[in-house]
């Protein structure tokens, strides 16, 4: 899927050099005609496209990548790092939504509370007690770590009953689950997206966070009812720079 996406992002313009900042240029139309196409894929997995959110992630690109997600009907945004996020939020168009999907640093909260809409990566109480403290009614998700591989984002399966009835005895609206599948694995994903779901609605949530580039297609046929796509809209991704950390 991603070599299908890089000759497409090649092959119709859609991205440019690297500008000054080091992140690459996007082409709005590109970015478009993307983004109606994952619409077509979205319907064509049997799900709605005006109920499924999609998460334009914009890591490693400049600001005219978020103004050509939302130009193009996307609201949804998501950054995974900080300071981009805080960056490219001074000049984002107006009615953006911003997703942080990071792991949730409480030094950093403060800070990112005045913008951030929803907090995907709610892996442990004390993040959930900072969010509450610093962004009160913001909408949580709680990241699980499906993949089992030590050391990767999320809380245990075990320990996902604790930390949502902990986020449900503080002020933020917990909505759902959010997972990362095992990558290059669909089989993989499958189990752990029908897990995920299985879970979320034993719990009474409503909101599931799975599903990115290569397996968001997979995830929507297991219920996922919110996507985050990077490479899908805006091509390969450039290295990352000391900026976006």
């Amino acid at each position: 899927m991603a070599r299908r996406e890089d000759a497409a992002a090649s092959g119709d313009g859609g991205l440019e050099a690297l500008n000054t900042t080091g992140t690459r240029t996007v082409d709005s139309k590109a970015v478009a005609a993307r983004i109606s196409d994952v619409r077509r894929r979205v319907e064509g997995c049997g799900a709605d496209p005006n109920k499924i959110r999609i998460v334009a992630v914009t890591k490693g690109f400049g600001p005219d990548a978020v103004a050509a997600a939302v130009s193009a009907g996307l609201s949804d945004v998501g950054e995974n790092y900080a300071q981009e996020l805080v960056t490219k939020a001074e000049g984002a168009p107006a009615g953006t939504r911003w997703h942080f999907l990071g792991s949730v640093q409480r030094n950093k909260v403060k800070r990112l509370a005045p913008l951030v809409h929803t907090w995907h990566g709610i892996d442990r109480e004390a993040a959930a007690q900072s969010v509450a403290s610093n962004s009160p009614r913001a909408e949580v998700l709680v990241q699980v770590n499906v993949s089992g591989i030590p050391g990767r984002p999320g809380c245990r399966p075990d320990g996902v009953d604790g930390l949502v009835a902990r986020c449900r005895e503080l002020p933020v609206e917990l909505s759902g689950l959010m997972a990362v599948a095992p990558a290059g694995d669909p089989d993989a994903a499958q189990e752990c997206f029908k897990w995920l779901a299985s879970t979320a609605r034993r719990l009474g949530l409503h909101e599931l966070s799975m599903g990115m580039t290569d397996d968001f297609e997979v995830a929507l046929r297991e219920g996922a009812t919110t996507i985050r796509l990077g490479r899908t809209l805006f091509g390969p991704r450039p290295g990352r720079t000391a900026v976006q950390r």
